[in-house]
Order: structure tokens, then sequence, then C-alpha cells
């Protein structure tokens, strides 16, 4: 959404349409300098990962945006998705095939989220996760629908929350590695935890490389059907 982290104040944000503008100067570009632009854009591979912020610091933010007021959790979800499917048909208009989305990470496990509203002796924020599930549950039919609709293309659905679950499942804190401000992020003078390969998050919202590794490793080779759909990064890149 164009509003989300408006309230932040921290530059400016490329937002996706803007990044598929960019990529379409491009792809014009190479169209004056060589012939077989659209076998080398075949050949691409496009990964998408957002929606995250949409939640953190749009729709759970009601003091500062509107959009919990305006859209109910059903329909806030299906009409981020339908802003993606445009932007996900846009792109493959432009000549991108082989196109990995990644679903949404259980964000209500998030140290910064459990701060702001409680667990309620559970794990996780189980509300926030519901919010997580719904989106989820459009996203990988939208996937699925492109597949289905238009000639070559090559979508495939990453399903994060099944990936991280088992992180997530471990007993104990979800404790960020930093000391961190209002908004999450570590704090400029804050000393990080020395031990970050033990830690699944940084800062009060985002994964730590560690993290990342096991949702890249089962990303490109799923270790379950659930994973990946209809297939992995290995076996996308490959076709």
């Amino acid at each position: 959404m164009i509003q989300t982290f408006l309230h932040l104040k921290k530059g400016d944000r490329i937002s996706l349409e803007r990044q598929l503008n960019n990529h379409n100067e491009i792809v014009l570009r190479l169209f004056r300098l060589q012939e077989n632009t659209n076998e080398y854009l075949r050949k691409c591979l496009y990964l998408f990962n957002i929606g995250s912020n949409d939640y953190i610091n749009n729709y759970l933010r009601s003091t500062l945006y509107n959009s919990s007021h305006k859209y109910t959790p059903d329909q806030f979800a299906s009409f981020l998705v339908q802003q993606y499917s445009q932007h996900l048909k846009r792109l493959y208009t432009l000549g991108g095939r082989k196109i990995v989305v990644f679903g949404l990470a259980p964000i209500g496990c998030t140290p910064a989220v459990i701060n702001i509203f409680g667990t309620k002796g559970k794990l996780c924020v189980e509300s926030i996760n519901d919010l997580v599930k719904q989106f989820n549950d459009k996203l990988k039919p939208l996937v699925d629908g492109i597949n289905h609709d238009t000639v070559d293309a090559k979508f495939t659905f990453i399903n994060v929350t099944h990936i991280s679950s088992l992180q997530h499942a471990l007993p104990g804190p979800k404790l960020p590695c930093c000391e961190v401000m209002v908004d999450g992020q570590c704090a400029h003078t804050a000393t990080t935890c020395p031990f970050r390969a033990l830690a699944i998050y940084y800062d009060g919202i985002h994964p730590t490389e560690m993290a990342h590794n096991v949702i890249a490793t089962s990303s490109y080779i799923a270790l379950s059907p659930m994973d990946a759909s209809p297939y992995d990064i290995s076996h996308l890149v490959r076709l």
C-alpha cells in the first residue's frame, strides 16, 4: 500500500509499482539493443516477498492508519491480493515467466508484535497469525490461477509460514538480538547479542541470517510438499 511506512519518515520508499516501472524502462532499453530480449526475460527468475509491512506498519497501527477501520481482516487481505494480482500480471506482460511468490511469515511471532499485543499464554499472537493466514490463503489461489490462465507462466508459491513453523514452535521467548526502539528496529547505540546464530530475530521484526537461511534452503529444495507449490525454486529454474 502507498500509505504504509509513512509514519516512520525514514526517506523514500520504492513501491512495487515504481519498481515495475523501473523494470519496464530497462526492458525497453534491452529491446533496443538486441532482438532476443524475450528469450532472456523468460529465463530470468523474479522473487516477490512483500506484504508484512502492510500489516505491521499499517493495518495493525489503528491510531495512525484507517485501514483497520475501513476493512475487515478478510476485506483487507482481498484488497492486498487484488493489488498484488495486478502487479504480478503486469510483470508477466513485461516478459517475466519464472516468478516466485513468497507468502507471509507468521508475524504474530515477531518480538515487536508480541510486545504490543501479548500472547495470552500462547507462543505467538494467534489473532495476528490468523490475519496472515487469510492473506496467504488468498495468495496461493492467485498463483494457481495465473498459471492456469496464462500461456507458459511458471509462477510458484512459497509457504513461508509452514517452513518457519518449526522455529516458532520452539519453547522460550522470542527475543530480539538487540535493544529495540518503539518502531521495533535496533537502537542506534545498541549492542547486538554475541550469539546471533542462535537467534530467530535480529530486531523486533526482522529475522536473523540463520532464520533466513532456513527459509532460503527450503524454498530452493522443498523438504515438504507444503513448502512450495507447484514446485520449489530448484525445479523452477530448470524449466
